[in-house]
């Protein structure tokens, strides 16, 4: 089944309204937020300065994993989805008045934890409702078509963030500038959230024979039983474990771009030309993503998912391998593209390999797991990279030490059955 064929699944597509409605308005946040702690002219961007940043976004994905499978496998993932939307909108509206007024300490922290750890419910509720919307022979499609889709919706959202700042640009400071896109996004949360309550309560599960019975405190026991689930399933823990690599090095050739943009491409005193910069990286890099989810299908036919995957984290080698060589916008741009592409096609044939693997029973605590290992990753990439990086950000250390993590897994991990 192509990409349109999948579109004109109704079931699919009320599902992906969902997400890449949230997932252009996510784009939309967290270029305000980027402009308003990364790229304020008042404020020094570093490398750790950055890495403190993941780490705040993605913190709370690790705190709350544990919780997320035990609140998909017990309540309807629909209204999960609705009320976290909910949260979100009126969470921005704090994100937005602390900006106007210039504040970056411990409320303004805060309010984006929650803001961002909600949404982790969100996408790991729609990731979980997939095969229930699809047949099972569609689900690396789907999965292309859902998590490509979402990776370039929030790039333009991105953009559009970046257009909303130069056209408020001549009439409001940078604060209050990023205040007011900030505002926007959360009206965007307010769509995304009309758009969940158009799901049925059960459509996207669990259903009521599935559903488990029991409290939260059984949230890090859940996570264990994922955890065993993924013993007994060895090729879809390695290839979470490879998604994961794959990742975390993503993350340092993020920050290694965002510096290179920030203080080596563009003048430091120019901070809209630095966010310019790292937006068209970004933008080249989501095109890569959308080709490295068009392949997966095709490669998968032919060489089979497990093998694929392996492929897929081996050729991810040649993106930092252009950094190596030399630190340019042009070999910049090539290893967004390439390790997007290559990361992407990973990621979309583990999804599935997850999935199909996975009942649906025990589904949401899995996924609790993958993003659990995912955002750990993330985040220890990120603070590697930072004390690896010079404020500039020009250096050959970190893709070369992406480079050889990449190789090493591909033929370390990923090179025994059933990935051989």
């Amino acid at each position: 089944m192509n990409f349109l064929q999948l579109l004109r699944e109704k079931g699919l597509a009320r599902l992906l309204r969902v997400r890449w409605s949230g997932q252009i308005t996510d784009g939309v946040f967290q270029s305000a937020l980027a402009s308003f702690v990364l790229f304020s002219p008042e404020r020094q961007a570093s490398a750790v300065n950055a890495a403190v940043a993941f780490a705040v976004v993605l913190l709370p994905y690790s705190i709350i994993g544990p919780f997320v499978g035990t609140v998909l496998d017990r309540f309807s993932r629909q209204r999960a989805i609705l009320y976290s939307n909910l949260v979100r909108a009126a969470t921005l509206v704090a994100v937005a008045t602390l900006i106007f007024q210039g504040r970056t300490g411990v409320e303004l922290t805060a309010f984006v934890l929650i803001a961002f750890g909600v949404n982790r419910l969100i996408l790991a509720g729609l990731s979980a409702g997939i095969p229930l919307v699809i047949e099972a022979k569609s689900l690396i499609s789907a999965n292309a078509l859902a998590v490509t889709g979402g990776s370039v919706w929030v790039v333009l959202g991105g953009g559009i963030g970046l257009g909303l700042r130069r056209l408020l640009g001549s009439d409001a400071t940078a604060n209050h500038a990023d205040a007011f896109i900030v505002l926007f996004a959360a009206m965007g949360y307010l769509v995304t959230a009309l758009f969940a309550s158009l799901l049925k309560k059960r459509e996207i599960g669990p259903m009521d024979h599935e559903i488990v019975e029991g409290s939260f405190k059984q949230g890090f026991i859940e996570m264990r039983e994922g955890f065993k689930f993924l013993r007994i399933h060895v090729d879809a823990a390695r290839g979470i474990a490879a998604t994961a690599i794959h990742r975390g090095g993503l993350t340092a050739l993020t920050l290694t771009a965002l510096l290179l943009e920030r203080n080596t491409f563009h003048d430091p005193a120019d901070s809209e030309a630095g966010l310019a910069g790292l937006s068209f990286t970004l933008s080249i890099a989501a095109v890569g993503f959308v080709l490295g989810a068009l392949i997966a299908p095709y490669g998968v036919s032919k060489f089979g998912r497990h093998r694929w995957i392996r492929y897929s984290l081996l050729m991810s080698a040649v993106g930092p391998a252009f950094l190596i060589i030399t630190r340019t916008q042009t070999t910049l741009t090539l290893t967004a593209f390439f390790t997007a592409l290559c990361g992407q096609s990973l990621k979309v044939t583990n999804d599935a390999l997850v999935q199909s693997k996975i009942d649906d029973i025990y589904r949401g605590r899995v996924f609790s797991v993958y993003d659990v290992v995912v955002n750990g990753a993330i985040v220890t990439g990120g603070l590697v990279a930072a004390f690896l990086l010079p404020l500039s950000g020009d250096t050959v250390v970190v893709p070369l030490v992406v480079f050889a993590l990449y190789l090493i897994a591909a033929l370390g991990l990923l090179n025994r059955p059933p990935f051989k």
